[in-house]
């Protein structure tokens, strides 16, 4: 049995924690919005205030049902990239979005790019005149099993003053960029790379980490909605390796002078990303 005494200073003691819950936790509240739910998963929004220079830390948490995945920025043969649109009104722009190293996925005979996991995607948004109250957009994204369901939701999200943020979403916003590519480093970068005169094949020369292991996966992202993986005449000789990625059709008239394109390259647990740019 609880004495008087000892009640009335545990009750000051669960106020006091309550108190404190209800501090932070509506500051949390403010930098988290509720899980948007569909059969094939969920997703909610994290943020932060703006900074001084109008630029707002953001990501978008999506957690794919078991058995079910969701999508790299460019899909492969199927699937359905993430979209994320500010409202016009709002007066905030999406700057970028990054992506945290994806993973091939075979679905029948078709070879996708994506996440079969709970995944974070980054995103940096830039106020455009008069701070706003609140991060008002429209997420887009595809989950798929058995069959792909587009699912859609829209956010408004009230924005904290950015000294109270909690330590738990930056936290979660540190975690996500922690989880992204790296840039290229002296032991791990492309050295060079060619297009073929015919632009059927493109030659890569890379300096790998490790001096042992299978071919690295290597993704390069050419004009918008193109993706080329399929590698041929690979070759690793201790940390160098070269291989020609085949080009598929590219659009009609595609001038690939003053071009840039991306590649990923996933190596054993490291992963690089850059641009490939053509003179």
């Amino acid at each position: 049995m609880i004495g008087k005494t000892s009640f009335a200073l545990l009750l000051t003691m669960l106020l006091g924690t309550l108190a404190a819950a209800i501090s932070t936790g509506g500051i949390a509240y403010a930098a988290m919005s509720d899980w948007a739910d569909n059969e094939g998963g969920r997703m909610r929004l994290v943020a932060l205030a703006p900074d001084a220079q109008g630029h707002i830390r953001a990501a978008l948490q999506i957690e794919p049902a078991p058995g079910w995945i969701t999508y790299w920025r460019e899909p492969g043969e199927g699937g359905i990239p993430p979209q994320v649109s500010p409202a016009p009104e709002s007066g905030v722009t999406l700057e970028k979005t990054s992506y945290p190293t994806p993973k091939p996925i075979t679905v029948g005979a078709i070879q996708e790019i994506g996440y079969d996991a709970p995944v974070t995607l980054p995103l940096d948004f830039r106020v455009k005149g008069k701070q706003p109250t609140t991060l008002d957009l429209t997420a887009f994204i595809g989950l798929c099993k058995d069959i792909c369901i587009p699912f859609q939701a829209e956010f408004s999200l009230p924005l904290s003053d950015a000294s109270q943020s909690t330590l738990h979403e930056q936290a979660l916003l540190d975690a996500a960029n922690a989880s992204l590519p790296q840039a290229p480093s002296p032991d791990f970068a492309v050295e060079n790379h060619r297009l073929s005169p015919d632009a059927k094949t493109l030659s890569l020369h890379l300096t790998l980490p490790e001096t042992t292991g299978d071919a690295p996966s290597i993704y390069v992202t050419g004009p918008t909605g193109y993706v080329f993986f399929k590698q041929i005449n690979a070759k690793r000789d201790g940390k160098i390796f070269a291989t020609d990625i085949a080009i598929g059709k590219l659009p009609k008239n595609y001038d690939i002078k003053g071009k840039s394109w991306g590649v990923l390259v996933i190596d054993g647990e490291r992963a690089i990303e850059t641009t490939l740019a053509f003179e």
